[in-house]
């Protein structure tokens, strides 16, 4: 057994006994000779992770002239294939200007500033408002398609044939800040489309004779020079053969059963991970240029009770590969990671639509925010405000009304289902208030001051506290009343969550940085492996236009570098060269004198 192998059987022991699933990742490996180093192959830019960010910098690197080759730990698509295909994308796109709205790159700045904060600088977020526009037509010269159609009304996700909506908070309030627009441009095809847009992106990375993809294979190592640059990287892949197909059985099945029974799941993944560094051979692959794509860190148990506690008890948004590898190694190789306690909640209460005319309350029956809102932004006042806890309170018109739409409303399963699950399980009923706050465990006075004050504000069609729409203000007068428990933790209707948080990077290279300063020379990183766009409030698009617009970055700053390594090379061959040849003619010289002491 070599070292390298025998290194593999330790940590297989080690992850086996902790029941870990995260893919180890070791100190950078230090070549001190690059040459003499035995390489099993070559690439320009080596690219880790094939999600919707991977593809978009190994396309941008492949049409600027790079050699790429991907390593994909498994089929590829990431948590960008399972999700709804929404593009965030505004300024005035074509698909606005035929839905009839009249948007501009500063609107557009001037509401995502809220949202975006100081997670990007302003110039950043002004450079990719005034690109929105013609990423969208990137995307499309690709293969991916998009549409004009609208839903009928504010919803979590559009149904079937509409692609285009409101996606934030943009139109809350009878009186935004900034003129509204609707900017979540959903990918077209049906069911979640994001699988249909990974798979156009995946179909333009084939095409491309630049690029190849090795699957079934995780970088687990960093390689480095002397001086700290990156040059390569150490690739564990599974054997070809059973050992494969068994892998990719394991990962199939850990990701369908996560959504019903995710204790299985995560069983599977930890069989996965001993299959992993039992049946692979490393593979050390000499690049100059490292992408890092692998996604954020949700399924990492350990990263996510260091980092952002209090979503343990979240149900986990993405795929086995969101472990927090790629961040990993950035830190092992110099990066930062940064805004790593920055996790997006998802709590969507509409549809059904009737839900968001309801009051959301906390665990001592206070009101604490506008139910309209966006449904990450309500998750993050829950999560980060509440302990997770919150209660939805209805009257029995608004129950109503809910169940209709559950049944007539042609919502998505997604939409429907929990919800029926919630108002017909995991309710709590009651003829007055103050019976309804005994049975959830709230104060009496306090719940019975919360509703006084939103049927106040009912009536007067103007909710002073929270700012919520007149149209959105039910009365809540009628009885029975009911209490729905939306809370994090709640199993008849989960709450997702997805890491935002990551490596700290050049906001035009997405180079990854050093903590004193200067960057991590050959290394990059992209989507949700490094801070970016969506690292501080997230709205629907924002994360997967962020994957697009950071791996197109890192794509054209990667393919530079390897046009930088070839100069140099040739400048170092060209100055071997001028030495042999000196050295020759200096050797043939004949002296006109006799050498004399």
């Amino acid at each position: 057994m070599n070292a390298r192998a025998a290194h593999a059987m330790n940590d297989a022991n080690t992850h086996a006994q902790a029941g870990a699933s995260a893919t180890p990742v070791e100190p950078p490996l230090v070549v001190a000779d690059v040459r003499a180093h035995r390489w099993d192959d070559a690439c320009g830019v080596l690219i880790a992770g094939f999600g919707a960010a991977g593809a978009c910098a190994a396309l941008e690197a492949a049409q600027a002239g790079a050699r790429v080759r991907i390593v994909e730990r498994f089929e590829g698509g990431g948590a960008s294939a399972k999700s709804g295909g929404v593009v965030y994308a505004g300024g005035g796109t074509t698909y606005q200007r035929e839905a009839g709205y009249a948007d501009t790159p500063e609107a557009m700045a001037a509401y995502l500033q809220g949202e975006v904060g100081d997670a990007v600088s302003p110039d950043a977020l002004e450079r990719f408002c005034n690109g929105s526009v013609a990423q969208l037509a990137w995307l499309e010269r690709q293969g991916v398609r998009f549409g004009s159609t609208m839903p009928a009304r504010k919803t979590s996700y559009p149904p079937e044939h509409a692609y285009l909506y409101y996606s934030g908070n943009e139109a809350v309030g009878d009186a935004p800040a900034v003129p509204p627009a609707p900017r979540g441009h959903r990918t077209k095809g049906r069911g979640m489309s994001g699988r249909v847009l990974f798979d156009t992106l995946r179909r333009a990375v084939q095409a491309e004779p630049n690029v190849e993809i090795l699957r079934h294979a995780g970088v687990r190592r960093l390689i480095v020079d002397t001086t700290g640059r990156v040059i390569g990287a150490q690739v564990w892949r599974v054997e070809p053969g059973r050992a494969q197909r068994q892998h990719a059985r394991l990962a199939r099945w850990a990701d369908k059963l996560h959504n019903g029974l995710p204790a299985l799941a995560d069983r599977l993944r930890a069989a996965l991970l001993r299959l992993e560094l039992r049946a692979s051979r490393a593979l050390d692959i000499r690049a100059d240029a490292v992408v890092l794509a692998t996604g954020g860190f949700i399924f990492n148990h350990e990263m996510l009770a260091q980092h952002a506690p209090r979503y343990l008890a979240n149900w986990r948004l993405g795929t086995t590969g969101c472990d927090g590898s790629g961040i990993r190694l950035g830190v092992s190789a110099g990066g930062v990671a940064d805004r790593m306690e920055r996790v997006s909640a998802w709590r969507f209460i509409n549809p059904p639509f009737a839900w968001a005319r309801g009051c959301v309350v906390d665990a001592r029956g206070e009101r604490f925010c506008n139910e309209e809102v966006y449904g990450a932004t309500l998750g993050h006042a829950m999560c980060e405000t509440r302990d997770g806890r919150a209660w939805l309170i209805l009257d029995a018109a608004l129950v109503r009304e809910a169940l209709r739409e559950c049944v007539r409303g042609r919502l998505w399963a997604f939409q429907s289902v929990p919800a029926l699950m919630l108002m017909l399980g995991g309710r709590k009923r009651a003829a007055t208030v103050a019976q309804l706050a005994e049975q959830i465990g709230a104060d009496a006075a306090t719940l019975e001051r919360s509703l006084a004050a939103y049927r106040a504000a009912a009536r007067q069609g103007r909710d002073a506290g929270f700012g919520k729409s007149a149209a959105m203000l039910a009365p809540l007068a009628q009885a029975p009343f009911y209490a729905l428990d939306i809370s994090a933790a709640s199993r008849a209707f989960p709450c997702p969550a997805i890491t935002l948080g990551g490596l700290r990077v050049d906001e035009t290279t997405n180079a990854v940085l050093r903590a004193k300063g200067g960057a991590v020379e050959g290394l990059y990183a992209v989507g949700r492996a490094a801070r970016g766009l969506a690292s501080n409030h997230y709205v629907s698009g924002l994360s997967l236009a962020d994957c697009i617009w950071s791996g197109r970055q890192a794509g054209r700053a990667a393919a530079r570098e390897t046009q930088a390594a070839r100069e140099r090379i040739f400048n170092d061959q060209d100055a071997e060269r001028k030495a042999s040849a000196i050295k020759t003619a200096s050797a043939k010289v004949i002296p006109l004198y006799p050498l004399t002491h």
